[in-house]
């Protein structure tokens, strides 16, 4: 069975089981293997069905009870009142819910997944972001979509799962442009190994001051580097510059019972 990355300030808290998965424990094979989750990758598609009842079923809930959105990097949060289907999935990068049973799952391969929970209100998340939909607020439009429902702001926790390291993220001038000129104090989210090369960006840091802007009490980094361990993660990154033909998915995901 799959043994999940688990975050203690969510695993003390009553009624809500979580877990940041790895590609461990699943059944899928080749570039695939094993734990595969991404019902979008070139997988068979009951390898990916059957590894997300392991995820469900080690979480207490029924494999049709997991679900996950048509993540599109965006900065949008949906509520989940009853299950969907993979034919009726919305757009959103984002799922709050406060309905028992249900298991709310952030698909991810570099990204950074982001499990919320407000045990007192009986509300949980789970969010999806990567550098844009982080930049442009998923995580702000979470906590607000928590906060609607009923969860109060400074009871809100929040734990960040493995993403891409900040060694691994080599990107271009312009995107670190972007960041400074929305914020100066963003350039410290950048460095340059090599004074002349290219610029490195830290997405977990940056994820956390997003996290603390949002004003959360209670925020832990269970952070790993996906790029840098292909034994546990899978890694968009690392599958493009070997040139893979595709990649697999990890899963983290939370449930209220």
């Amino acid at each position: 069975m799959p043994q999940p990355i688990t975050a203690d300030c969510l695993a003390e808290c009553r009624g809500i089981a979580h877990g940041f998965f790895t590609r461990e424990g699943g059944v899928s094979e080749g570039i695939y293997a094993s734990l595969n989750c991404g019902l979008g990758s070139n997988d068979e598609r009951a390898r990916v069905v059957e590894n997300r009842t392991r995820v469900a079923r080690s979480l207490g809930a029924d494999g049709d009870r997991l679900l996950t959105c048509y993540q599109v990097h965006s900065a949008d949060a949906v509520v989940v009142t009853e299950p969907w289907t993979a034919d009726t999935m919305p757009k959103a990068d984002a799922m709050v819910t406060r309905t028992p049973g249900i298991v709310l799952g952030a698909l991810a391969a570099d990204c950074a997944p982001v499990l919320f929970a407000d045990p007192e209100a009986g509300v949980i998340a789970a969010a999806h972001a990567g550098w844009k939909g982080a930049f442009d607020g998923v995580l702000d439009a979470t906590i607000e979509c928590m906060i609607a429902v009923g969860a109060r702001r400074h009871k809100i926790r929040a734990s960040l799962g493995p993403c891409i390291g900040p060694d691994a993220y080599e990107v271009g001038p312009e995107f670190e442009a972007r960041f400074v000129e929305a914020s100066p104090g963003n350039a410290r989210f950048f460095h340059r190994p090599d004074p002349a090369g290219r610029p490195r960006f830290d997405l977990p840091a940056y994820v956390l001051s997003r996290l603390e802007r949002g004003g959360l009490e209670t925020i832990e980094n269970c952070t790993a580097c996906t790029y840098s361990d292909p034994a546990r993660f899978f890694s968009y990154r690392r599958a493009t510059h070997a040139r893979e033909a595709d990649y697999g998915r990890q899963i983290s995901a939370i449930g209220l019972y």
